[in-house]
């Protein structure tokens, strides 16, 4: 192990496994060492869960990386990677229904921002509690990752839902020399579009998704004329939907919510409205998850990136906060009215 080891905390702040997941990409792209400790230290079950452990082991393998203390429920793990990129193709099980998404927000930025190019095919959770859901990276994420210069595409081959999961989603993830830096301070009036997923229900239930989040924008003004109820393959039963709105230059924010047991379809597309109003009706340009994937890429970026947000997480702050430990980046947020401004000098 170098001598340049980063220490990191995994119970600072929220405690979360985002901390790790920023880390090791970080670790990836920069060449440092990291060891984090007290990994997951606030959480019910701490230390590495499955999904972690195989974000990590996939970063780990494409670029060579020792790793100390990998399995499920360490609470310390060790990053040295050596610096050779294995890219080209990879085909990655999860395992049950391991969140998809959340690895893909691991590899995203590690493989595109170390200037390499990567197809990769990933079988687990596509939609599954307690992170995004893959629609959410695809039509989000992805495209504020492109106004940053990260371009990456993911495809639904089949749907991943708790328990079996199974999912395969196919990522082409393109390389990016060095990320621009962002300034997205204004919203604009862009029409949501609506993506409404159901598997092994009845298709109406996608469609009392749709329905209950078109009744929740009309009730605030917002007109939507572009959605889709569908009927997709999956092992075990679920639903997902998503509204957002999205443009080349902003705004990027969506509401995103998954069925489970007992939860009625119209609650699930009410929740997702209410999630996407938040930053809507406050006319914010980024939502309040979005914000803490930015972290990553602007962290690396050359210059100063600024953008609204209508609230602060934890997630946002603890995110912040690892980076600037790794990459030494300086950060703040300011309160402006009821908005806040995150301003991050790379």
């Amino acid at each position: 192990m170098s001598s340049d080891l980063v220490r990191i905390d995994g119970s600072q702040g929220e405690g979360g496994g985002q901390i790790l997941r920023t880390a090791i990409s970080l670790s990836a792209i920069t060449g440092r060492s990291v060891e984090v400790i007290g990994i997951r230290a606030k959480r019910q079950n701490p230390g590495l869960r499955p999904q972690h452990l195989t974000s990590i082991k996939v970063v780990g393998d494409l670029f060579h990386a020792k790793i100390e203390n990998l399995q499920v429920g360490a609470e310390w793990v060790r990053f040295a990677p050596s610096g050779r990129f294995e890219g080209g193709s990879l085909k990655v099980d999860v395992g049950t229904a391991g969140s998809i998404p959340m690895i893909l927000m691991t590899v995203v930025p590690a493989v595109s921002l170390s200037g390499n190019n990567l197809e990769i095919e990933l079988v687990g959770g596509t939609d599954v509690k307690a992170s995004p859901t893959i629609d959410y990276v695809r039509h989000v994420v992805a495209d504020a990752y492109r106004n940053i210069g990260i371009k990456f595409s993911a495809d639904v081959l089949k749907r991943g839902y708790y328990p079996k999961g199974g999912g395969i989603v196919k990522a082409d993830i393109e390389s990016c020399k060095a990320p621009g830096t962002i300034e997205l301070l204004n919203g604009r009036d862009v029409e949501p579009k609506i993506t409404s997923v159901c598997s092994q229900l009845p298709r109406h239930v996608a469609e009392r998704q749709t329905t209950s989040a078109l009744l929740a924008l009309e009730k605030k003004g917002i007109r939507c004329s572009n959605y889709t109820a569908s009927l997709e393959t999956s092992l075990s039963p679920g639903s997902s939907i998503l509204i957002y709105s999205s443009s080349d230059f902003g705004p990027f924010i969506g509401g995103d919510s998954i069925g489970e047991l007992g939860k009625r379809a119209e609650a699930v597309g009410a929740e997702a409205a209410e999630r996407y109003l938040e930053s809507s009706l406050a006319q914010m340009p980024v939502d309040a998850f979005l914000a803490d994937m930015l972290v990553l890429p602007l962290a690396l970026a050359k210059g100063r990136s600024k953008y609204r947000i209508a609230r602060v997480t934890e997630h946002l702050r603890t995110n912040l906060q690892v980076a600037s430990q790794i990459v030494g980046c300086k950060y703040g947020i300011e309160q402006q009215g009821s908005s806040y401004i995150v301003t991050i000098e790379g």
